[in-house]
């Protein structure tokens, strides 16, 4: 056995180990692993395969993984660290059959695949499977098809909550459907849910096994999801799905929810609280967090134990190290998120800083796309907040913009001007502007007068009449501490011994059970139940004061309030934020006296309102640069050419009374703001609603669709749409046809892949084809192969045999030439020329 071949042996033995394989009996049990020397493949065992094997040679097995039984289950062939494992593709299958083994893995000891030989292709996995894993996913043999043709109507989810809804005269009768509604929490999917669910179907059919949704808060996400998990279980696709979140609160919310929705016929825990018999459930609940903690997951699960992932707020819970988790199972992804990729549209690669919170959510964003398989920008589904408004399931904001002396000159161009004293003793003029809020400018009476502002123009409950129960966003703990205190000092004023310090509280991560409050607080009985009204159940406590609490995932309808008393740079954070209110609700459902309930009649919320203290609304409309570039700045640890630490800026406080300069109310319309706007692709919306368009491209009419597009739409006043700011906007490396994107619109190709995805591709049909053996170096055949297809000036070098021009080669040098063995010096090119378009890999 080569030494190379070793090293990689000895990798693969501890993978065997880690994952609980035994090569040796021990007290555990017998050995399941049996190595080559032990299993021979005759000639009678290659004959009875017939053509499919190499009839020529006897044959041996790597490492054949066995059960408690004595029969095989995993034939695992290794190659050395410099062969990829895929290129054992065919003679691993061929062992496999010989065997009757169902499961065959691949491995160099640094690169590993598992395949079903049942399901298709080879996936990457990164740990190997433990045995019992593999043993249950032995008897798992799903039926894709099955996936595709299940039937999705309104009534999905329901008919696991109430089989037999329809029959219930309660549901029948119209003017009792309500009743049914509230007394069984039956629901109903939307239009838009159902579109959301077949999406996945539709993408399936066509091979994809990574899905993203991007539905705005409000529109029901876990709902979908929960229908999405019942298609996978019920048409035998998977066996179990783990659901990931970002927020320990979350997976109590979560788990409330699918329990309703599902638990008749599909069970579900919180991994935590069934770490010993998580196994028996259909739906596993973690945050991602806790399985990240010292590779926790690596040690708990094995890459075959969930057939489908489900990541959500997924541009959170895969971000960084996170990733990981996610990328460690194998199966079917699915992300949620309720933050738009459009305004993100662009990132600079070429900068190295990462300290500017807009260029990281971009690279987050994109990379959760890509993550995905969207690298456009096009998700499997898209509902927007605007979809949501104009169908009646979502509300806009009135929007309160309160502007005061102090932050109208925060605001300006030249900020707020303050005259000091420097330490030579001379007048020195300081600027502070909205950024230095609460961080070098400190204004106890501008803090004031945002609250008195707040109290005297919120939203009231129409119950109660109390304040509406509102969230506060602040600066940092500290503001926060501020704000909680000045509130209740003016409640108690304006409510006499009514709320006793409870009408707001501070919400922040340094608060002892600060995720309970925010769960209290949703379900109306944070400090206690309210004390105006015994008939109408209201939480005590009317405002929440938090910094990066209560963001995303927070599901709390009732909300009538939102105040930004801190500015806001980040369009996620701002989506998300003002996502909090756009909910709606019926009041009128937490009365508990149904004589009351009958006399009220429905008190539903129609809008909410966002006070805007900092011009947040007026930047995402007016100011914010939603094409921009960002270029960074180089990591510095000094602002000065010395070396010395930058002189620290003392903060500067206000004492002076701060007036209400302005105050300005607009409703936003079914137009929505700007940041809602950004969403539409108007070469897509446009193409789709084109007859001609629709005909050709059911007909494979290619040259009469693409004649038709460049004649009737390219390069018009109208849009002005040219081929070339398409392809931007696509972000693809390599020059996307025309064609490609029609037949992206139209769903007949999942995605544009990328210039390195094409090569990968084409190179993987190469070694199919060819089949290098064991002695060929295939990581020095691959630099060659997408050397010649990319690069002009070498296929001209190559071509003409000017090979002492790679001397000086930065692209492939002629050392790079040298390891590739003499055989495939001209078997590679011919292939190519033979078998490989050049035109798609053009930039």
């Amino acid at each position: 056995m080569p030494d190379k071949e070793a090293k990689a042996r000895i990798k693969i033995n501890k993978l065997l180990e880690d994952a609980g394989w035994r090569m040796l009996d021990s007290e555990v049990g017998k050995a399941n692993v049996l190595l080559e020397n032990q299993v021979k493949i005759t000639k009678n065992d290659i004959d009875k395969w017939g053509e499919d094997f190499e009839k020529t040679h006897n044959g041996s097995v790597d490492y054949l993984l066995i059960d408690e039984k004595g029969f095989p289950l995993i034939v695992l062939e290794a190659k050395k660290e410099s062969i990829h494992p895929l290129t054992a593709k065919k003679q691993a299958k061929d062992y496999a059959k010989s065997i009757n083994c169902r499961f065959v893995i691949l491995s160099n000891g640094n690169s590993h695949y598992l395949w079903d030989l049942q399901k298709g292709n080879p996936e990457r996995i990164f740990n190997f499977p433990k045995p019992e894993s593999i043993e249950g996913y032995k008897s798992f043999n799903p039926n894709r098809e099955r996936l595709w043709i299940e039937p999705i109507s309104d009534g999905y989810v329901a008919t696991t909550q109430y089989p037999n809804y329809l029959s219930d005269p309660e549901y029948i009768n119209p003017n009792t459907r309500d009743n049914f509604f509230e007394r069984t929490k039956v629901r109903i999917l939307r239009e838009y849910q159902v579109n959301a669910i077949r999406s996945i179907q539709k993408f399936a059919k066509l091979g994809q096994n990574r899905f993203l949704f991007e539905m705005a808060t409000g529109t029901g996400k876990t709902l979908t999801a929960a229908a999405v998990i019942k298609l996978f279980l019920r048409s035998g696709n998977a066996r179990r799905v783990l659901f990931l979140v970002d927020r320990l609160e979350l997976e109590t919310q979560t788990h409330k929810d699918f329990t309703n929705y599902l638990k008749k016929d599909y069970s579900a825990v919180i991994y935590k609280e069934k770490k010993e018999d998580w196994r028996m459930a259909e739906i596993v609940i973690t945050t991602v967090q806790s399985l990240l903690f010292n590779n926790k997951y690596r040690n708990l699960f094995s890459p075959t134990d969930f057939d489908l992932v489900i990541s959500d707020e997924a541009h959170r819970s895969i971000g960084g190290n996170a990733r990981a988790v996610f990328e460690y199972f194998i199966g079917y992804k699915l992300g949620l998120t309720a933050t738009p990729k459009d305004y993100l549209k662009k990132f600079d690669k070429t900068t190295t800083g990462n300290d500017d919170p807009r260029e990281l959510e971009r690279r987050i964003m994109l990379d959760t796309y890509k993550t995905f398989g969207c690298e456009t920008g096009d998700p499997t589904f898209r509902y927007t907040l605007l979809d949501g408004v104009n169908e009646g399931f979502l509300v806009n904001p009135i929007v309160s913009d309160a502007r005061t002396e102090v932050t109208t000159q925060l605001l300006s161009d030249k900020g707020y001007a303050v005259l000091l004293v420097n330490k030579d003793g001379e007048d020195e003029e300081q600027n502070y502007f909205q950024r230095d809020f609460e961080k070098k400018f400190f204004s106890e009476k501008t803090n004031n007068l945002f609250c008195q502002t707040f109290l005297k123009n919120a939203l009231i409950d129409p119950i109660s009449g109390e304040i509406g129960k509102t969230i506060v966003f602040t600066v940092s703990q500290k503001h926060a501490t501020k704000i909680t205190q000045i509130l209740n000092e003016l409640a108690d004023l304006i409510y006499p011994n009514k709320y006793n310090s409870d009408f707001a509280e501070q919400v922040t991560s340094l608060i002892p059970e600060a995720q309970k409050m925010t769960i209290n607080f949703a379900n109306n009985n944070l400090n206690g139940k309210a004390n105006f009204l015994e008939y109408y159940l209201t939480g005590k406590t009317r405002v929440c004061v938090t910094v990066g609490m209560m963001t995303t995932g927070y599901d709390c309808t009732d909300i009538l309030n939102l105040c930004l008393m801190r500015p806001i740079f980040s369009p996620t954070d701002f989506i998300q934020i003002k996502g909090r209110g756009t909910r709606k609700h019926n009041f009128t459902e937490q009365v508990i006296d149904q004589s009351k309930k009958k006399e009220l009649g429905p008190k539903k919320k129609n809008t909410f309102k966002l006070f805007d203290f900092f011009a947040n609304c007026e930047y995402f409309e007016e100011k914010f640069n939603y094409d921009e570039i960002l270029k960074l700045p180089a990591y510095t640890t000094s602002n000065k050419k010395d070396g010395s630490k930058p002189k620290y800026q003392e903060g500067f406080e206000h004492f002076d009374p701060d007036v209400l300069k302005s105050l300005q109310e607009q409703h936003i319309g079914l137009e929505g703001m700007k940041i809602d706007r950004m969403f539409f692709n108007q070469f897509e919306d446009q193409i789709k609603t084109v007859p001609q368009i629709i005909d050709g491209v059911q007909d494979h009419r290619w040259d009469f669709v693409v004649d038709y597009i460049n004649q009737n739409i390219l390069n018009k006043p109208e849009e002005y749409f040219t081929l070339e700011k398409l392809r931007k906007s696509i972000q693809v490396d390599r020059r996307v046809t025309l064609r490609e994107m029609v037949e992206k619109i139209f769903g007949l190709i999942p995605k544009f892949k990328n210039k390195d995805e094409l090569l990968e591709e084409e190179f993987d049909k190469f070694v199919a084809d060819r089949q290098p053996t064991d002695e060929d170096n295939l990581n020095a055949l691959k630099y060659y192969f997408k050397a010649y297809i990319t690069n002009d000036h070498i296929r001209e070098v190559v071509n003409n045999k000017r090979f002492a021009e790679l001397n000086i080669s930065p692209v492939f040098p002629l050392t790079a030439y040298k390891e590739v063995p003499k055989k495939w010096r001209e078997e590679i090119p011919n292939y190519i020329k033979d078998y490989v378009s050049l035109n798609k890999f053009l930039d």
